[in-house]
């Protein structure tokens, strides 16, 4: 049993950090520590001692005098590519790409002269000014954080939790509702599951409750696989507690007494933090038994995956906990009537669980105050690829791609990284299992109607933008290879369906292709998304699909013209004569059995893509080695 309350709990650590001058918040995510997050802390620390500033990595107890300086780390902050971040507050002061050399300006420069250090600041790409607050920059205050809100805080600390608001949603869930009414709740709030397929959270709820069974259990899925997808991993990382409170108000709502927190292996940090938050929550009464004085029992696990990507599907999910191969089962019977072990199981992901507690004790209007009518709350996506701006966003259903590539996301760049005006060519959202947006859809409102509409899905959120120097061919034989290599082999449409897709893809970027091989790559596309077992095999072939409906011509072009637009496709580069080098002595041109070059003695010449048949004489000819994509 807790021995103070919630209240008391917020209120201790509300009066030890109102006791503190100021806060260091370095970021505590995987992509940061990789890049010597906490080294810089160490740093950080040392030198603020060597100038006689009273500093701590922890809140001291209450009765104590405060440290001057309280230093913590938090979960992942978002923008990762200006990692290691350190935010000082309570100025908002922002630093990116910190290193433990730089310590001891920090503390000097900083801490003692009240000085801003401008190489430290982010500089936005555009207007190319530097911002030195986090509430000036575009990344943070063009978005709307509610899963990712207490990412800032430190996750191994649970009375911080608390005093955010924690853990007073399931005690209103626990102590003054009955499972109906939650899972009304829910269903008001019209909550949609994040792991790609949105279905609506109250209503699998419901039908759990409503199942019979002398055990129930809810299941975390955490094995979040998608290429370019981290969401989940950071919210675990940086909110480990708000996925346990979610998983209580799921126990409550269908009437279970055991979760499991489903996570990849090859997120060991996510994994250690879960666990320390499991452990958190026994020490301070908030799991276990009779919980809060309601008679209520709940208890949590973690279970760590092997990393098979087909385990994010509920079945083989469910078959890998229970000690078995991870392969999906057909579906009737349903998890919410026979899953873990049997019995009804609620599945959710964890950006899903995570949003619960909000939506308990702000209330289920409120929850809707942002988004769309049939798609309310917010979405958290893993921005990459061509963009300014890299990282982790969450921003409300109904914003437009626009928005977020080019004021999120600070514009398209080159392939260096620069933004230099560089044309947007497409977006693929939803990773394996998700499709490409074009120019066209920059506008379109992003919500799982509109994104079905368009022959994509938001997926797990993955959003990987791509610039007009991007092969889509290539893009879709990425995607395919992947679903290739994961599929489990149980069925026959996805197993031999995906190979078979996989080497019709390199027929085209190899130049083997003809008008046929593109008509039995779409045959056989509609024919694993037809009769593939699960959700895998089902959107396997969207990217295929996706690209072919909006890029068709950069197929044909691979096809019929053997020319790969961007040059990417090395068999089927554009020709050209490199003007530096030719001499312009004409000798490819004599050669040339098309006349596909053309030119003035003495001066470079041109080869006509549209004439060249790739022989190779004029390459063999040259003597300056002036001919290329032959």
């Amino acid at each position: 049993m807790m021995k103070l309350t919630l209240e008391q709990i917020a209120a201790r650590y509300t009066k030890k950090e109102n006791a503190v001058k100021r806060r260091i918040i370095i970021c505590g995510g995987t992509g940061c520590i990789a890049n010597g997050s906490l080294r810089v802390r160490d740093a950080m620390i040392r030198e603020m001692k060597n100038a006689g500033i009273d500093a701590d990595i922890e809140l001291r107890p209450e009765g104590t005098a405060g440290p001057e300086v309280h230093f913590s780390k938090s979960g992942c902050q978002g923008f990762c590519q200006m990692g290691p971040i350190l935010r000082i507050e309570p100025e908002g002061i922002f630093y990116g790409h910190v290193h433990e050399e730089d310590a001891a300006e920090i503390v000097q420069a900083t801490l003692i002269n009240g000085e801003i250090i401008e190489r430290l600041v982010y500089v936005s790409p555009t207007t190319h000014k530097p911002c030195c607050y986090e509430k000036d920059i575009d990344f943070y205050n063009r978005q709307n954080r509610v899963v990712l809100k207490n990412c800032t805080i430190d996750p191994e600390d649970v009375e911080e939790y608390i005093s955010r608001g924690g853990y007073f949603g399931a005690r209103k869930a626990l102590v003054e509702m009955k499972p109906e009414d939650v899972c009304q709740t829910m269903l008001d709030s019209g909550l949609r599951g994040r792991g790609g397929g949105g279905f609506p959270t109250g209503l699998k709820w419901k039908y759990t409750l409503a199942s019979k069974g002398d055990r129930k259990y809810v299941i975390c899925n955490g094995d979040e696989g998608d290429p370019g997808a981290f969401m989940d991993r950071s919210v675990m990382e940086g909110n480990p507690h708000a996925v346990i409170e979610g998983m209580m108000i799921a126990g409550k709502a269908i009437g279970a007494d055991e979760g499991v927190v489903y996570v990849r292996a090859e997120y060991p940090l996510a994994v250690k933090r879960m666990r320390q938050a499991v452990e958190k929550a026994l020490e301070y009464g908030l799991l276990g038994d009779n919980l809060f004085d309601s008679g209520f029992n709940f208890r949590v696990r973690i279970m760590e995956g092997a990393g098979a990507f087909v385990c994010g599907e509920e079945t083989a999910l469910i078959a890998s906990v229970e000690g078995n191969r991870g392969m999906p089962s057909p579906k009737p019977p349903f998890p919410a009537q026979s899953g873990l072990y049997g019995k009804p199981t609620v599945i959710n992901n964890v950006e899903t669980l995570a949003s619960v507690p909000y939506i308990l004790r702000e209330g289920p209007k409120v929850y809707r105050m942002v988004g769309t009518e049939k798609s309310p709350g917010t979405k958290t996506f893993a921005l990459t690829g061509h963009v300014a701006n890299t990282g982790l966003i969450e921003v409300p259903f109904g914003t437009t791609l626009r928005e977020i590539v080019f004021n999120i996301g600070g514009g398209v760049t080159d392939n260096k990284g620069v933004v230099t005006g560089r044309n947007f060519k497409s977006v693929q959202i939803g990773g394996p299992s998700g499709g490409c947006l074009t120019p066209e859809m920059l506008d379109m409102p992003l919500d799982f109607d509109s994104l079905k509409g368009a022959g994509a899905m938001v997926g797990s959120g993955g959003l990987v933008v791509m610039n007009d120097q991007t092969c889509m061919v290539r893009i879709a034989r990425f995607f395919m290879q992947f679903t290739q290599n994961e599929s489990c082999g149980k069925c026959v449409p996805c197993r031999e369906g995906t190979k078979q897709m996989l080497a019709l893809l390199d027929d085209i970027i190899q130049g083997r292709a003809t008008g046929q091989t593109l008509e039995l790559l779409e045959q056989v596309a509609k024919a694993v998304q037809l009769g593939s077992l699960c959700g895998l095999g089902k959107t396997a072939p969207n990217p295929v699909l996706s690209t072919l409906r909006y890029f068709r011509d950069e197929y044909e072009s691979h096809v019929f013209k053997k020319i790969c637009p961007v040059g990417e496709c090395k068999a089927l580069a554009r020709p050209e004569i490199i003007p530096e080098k030719c001499k312009g002595c004409g000798a490819c041109a004599r050669k040339c059995p098309v006349s596909a070059i053309t030119g003035k003695i003495k001066e470079p010449h041109h080869i006509d893509p549209e004439k060249c048949i790739k022989c190779g004489v004029c390459k063999s000819t040259c003597r300056f080695e002036a001919v290329k994509g032959i």
